[in-house]
Parts: C-alpha cells; structure tokens; sequence
C-alpha cells in the first residue's frame, strides 16, 4: 500500500477510488433513473405529480431513516462487511423495483431500496476520511462523484433506451445485473478496514447516537446538509417532465441532453476536485453556490427554446451543483472525530435523505400539471431552491471555520510531538 504512483495515491487507493465511483454509479443512477423516467411512468401509472413526488420521497425518508437507525452501529463493525451487507440490500430492493407491477408495488420496493441504499454513501464517505488524509479529500470526492456523470452519459441515456424499447423496468433490472458483479468484487479484493475500531466508543449504540447529536459542530453541520439537499433535490423529479412540455424537448432528444450534460461532468468533476483541494474547498463552494443560483434563475423562466441553448445551459447548472456537491462533501468529512466518522456520515446521510424526501414532496405540491403535460409554477420552484443556496453558504461559512481552526489545531499538537 505504500507503493506510490505519479498521482501521489498507491494502487490500491486507486482501486477504491475506482470501486467506489462504481459502487456510487449503481445507487445514483438507481436513485436519478426515476426523474427522466418521470414522464413515462406519470402516463403509464395514471398518477398525479404529487404521487411521482411521493414515489420518489419514498426513498429518501427509508433511506434517511435507516441511516439514523445504523448511525450508533455505523463505528463498531469493519466497514467492508457494513458495506455488503446494506449493498446486498440495495440489490434486492431493485429488483424489487424491476418487477413492481403497479403504483403501490413500486411505492413499497422503493422503500425497500431507500432502507439499504441509502445508508451505503455514508460508508463509502467513511472509507474515504480512513484512507485518504484532508488534503487529498477534494481529488477524491471530485473522482467519485464522477458517479453522477457516469449515471448521464451512460446509465440514463442506456435507461431511456431500454424503457422505449421494452418497458420502464428494464432499467432497474440492469441496475440489478451491474450491482452483483460490484458486489463480488467488493467481496473478493477489498480488504477489511477496521483502522477506526481502536477508536471505539465505551458508550452502547443509543448513547453514541445521542453523544454525535448533542455535539454543537455536529449539529451545524446537519442544519449544513439539511439545506444543501432542499436546494439539490427539489428540481429533479420533475426535470424531464419540464423539458418535454416546457422547454419542448422531444423524448427522443431527452436522452442526448442528459448524456452531453454527463460527458462534459466526466471533464468537470475532476477538475472541481482538483480546485477544492487549491484554492480551497469553501473558496470553491461560494463559486459553485453563485453558479447555480444564476443559472436555476435562467433555467426555470425559460418557455420553448432551442436545444442548443439547453444543453449550454445544463451544463453550466451542472457545473454548480456538482461545485457545491464535492466540495461540502470534502469539506464536511473533516468535521467528525475518529471514533465518530460512521455515525456522523450515517446521521449526516439521513439528514440529507429525509431533507431532500421533504424537497421533493414540497417540490410536488408547489407545481402542478396541466391536461396537456405542462408544468406550471416552475418559476416560483426555481426560487426557493435559490433561497436554499443562499442560506446554505451562511452555514457552511461556520463549518469552514471551524474545520479550519481544527486542523490549525491537529497540525500544531503534531508539530509539537516532532519538536519534542
């Protein structure tokens, strides 16, 4: 493991960088397949916009509440088992998803999937502050959350085809097929990782969970997330619905727009990484929050227009949100304790879920759709994201701080350590 290469990471860094853009690949696309998919399943399932809203809150609020439920264990076990175990989980809740027959059999397989999948990023967020130091964080988080560009340009291009060609449960089931051959290779070359059991707390599950809630830093950074997930969540479920109907995107061209918005991701995300760690994660969270706020505000006023115009425009909204996105992330896995790093992404995780499950549902009430498809009240949904953006620099200025003066800290108690 010491064995380094020109990028300054060993080979087997490498590695679980790749498998965990990989593993990441499967969940997301699992969890953004249903947004494109919208407005397919709002005709074949005869539901309304506030049900597509609830199918995909479903997810978020199991998935929020089983990271609460796991965050007190989330520190006692070897992370690589942790990780199989709701991985497996994962698998069985899609497929779940591939054969529901109607509204409510969907409805349930989702929670389902929620409950597993969404505790299975704040593992991986764990195994990354383990392996890789501070420094190296912005890199890391930029490679995997390549994730969500992959999910663009070849997941729900690839998803779309196969809903078109036989029927939108086609989708899930090769979600299905990639995940068990990850999970295999997780179960064969990653090793255990049981660094942070030295670290383990006295203190049984409950108590541990109620000691990561009544740390004051912990606490801001939720309230962090709880914002960053309003702002990210609430224009996606209905995003494919309001390019067709809306913007007067064919469903033929909703495939390209979301493939050319992920190629150019594969470019951006790395290079965001890369600039986190520079100039700066916070430095690069302002840029990536200024972003996005100008290009929802363009977004969501928008009539009929061009696709070439879209596709700019897309991109650019990417390009902020993925900014925001990798560098909290990194910024945020500095704030725990050792012994608390699974508990508090597990509470971090579920406070993103249920935060962006109550976006969504909001996301539901506040527009609504004509006879004829159309999306009405976009415009006023486009503003209180804004609003969420806004808020959200407030509170991740005090993480910043904060982070800042804890490894000012560390830095000092190490140097004085050499010295003596």
């Amino acid at each position: 493991m010491s064995e380094q290469t020109k990028s300054g990471f060993s080979r087997y860094q490498i590695f679980i960088i790749a498998l965990l853009a990989t593993l990441q690949f499967t969940v997301v696309l699992d969890f953004m397949v249903l947004s494109p998919l919208g407005a397919i399943l709002l005709n074949e399932l005869s539901i309304t916009t506030a049900q597509f809203g609830l199918v995909v809150s479903a997810y978020a609020f199991s998935a929020g509440a089983a990271g609460l439920l796991a965050a007190g264990f989330a520190d006692e076990f070897d992370r690589k088992k942790l990780l199989l175990f709701f991985y497996t989980g994962f698998v069985v809740g899609t497929f779940l998803c591939g054969i529901a027959p109607d509204y409510n059999f969907l409805l349930m397989a989702r929670i389902v999937t929620g409950i597993f999948g969404g505790v299975i990023g704040s593992i991986s967020y764990a195994i990354i502050t383990d392996i890789f130091p501070m420094q190296y964080r912005g890199r890391v988080m930029g490679f995997v959350q390549l994730a969500f560009a992959l999910s663009q340009v070849i997941g729900i291009p690839l998803s779309l085809y196969l809903a078109a060609q036989y029927n939108w449960h086609a989708p899930f089931l090769l979600i299905v097929g990639a995940s068990i051959l990850i999970g295999i290779i997780i179960f064969l070359y990653l090793r255990p990782i049981t660094g942070h059991l030295k670290y383990r707390s006295e203190k049984n599950a409950f108590r541990h969970l109620g000691a990561i809630f009544s740390t004051p830093q912990y606490l801001r950074g939720f309230a962090a997330t709880t914002l960053l997930a309003t702002g990210g969540f609430m224009l996606m479920p209905f995003g494919s619905a309001f390019g067709v109907h809306n913007l007067g995107i064919s469903m033929k061209q909703l495939p390209f727009l979301y493939m050319v918005t992920g190629v150019c991701m594969l470019a951006f995300s790395p290079m965001i990484g890369y600039l986190s760690d520079k100039i700066g994660k916070f430095q690069m969270f302002i840029i990536g929050s200024v972003i996005t706020s100008i290009m929802t505000l363009i977004y969501c006023n928008l009539g009929v227009t061009p696709l070439w115009i879209i596709l700019i425009l897309n991109v650019l909204l990417f390009v902020g949100i993925t900014g925001r996105m990798i560098s909290a992330s990194a910024l945020m896995t500095a704030v725990p304790e050792p012994q608390d790093r699974g508990a508090f992404m597990g509470v971090n995780s579920s406070v993103q879920q249920i935060a962006g499950g109550i976006a969504s549902l909001i996301a539901g009430f506040i527009v609504s759709e004509t006879s004829t498809g159309y999306i009405e009240h976009y415009p006023l949904l486009g503003n209180v994201v804004v609003a969420a953006v806004v808020l959200t620099v407030f509170l991740m200025y005090n993480i910043h701080k904060y982070v800042t003066a804890k490894l000012k800290k560390e830095a000092a108690a190490a140097e004085a350590i050499i010295s003596a």
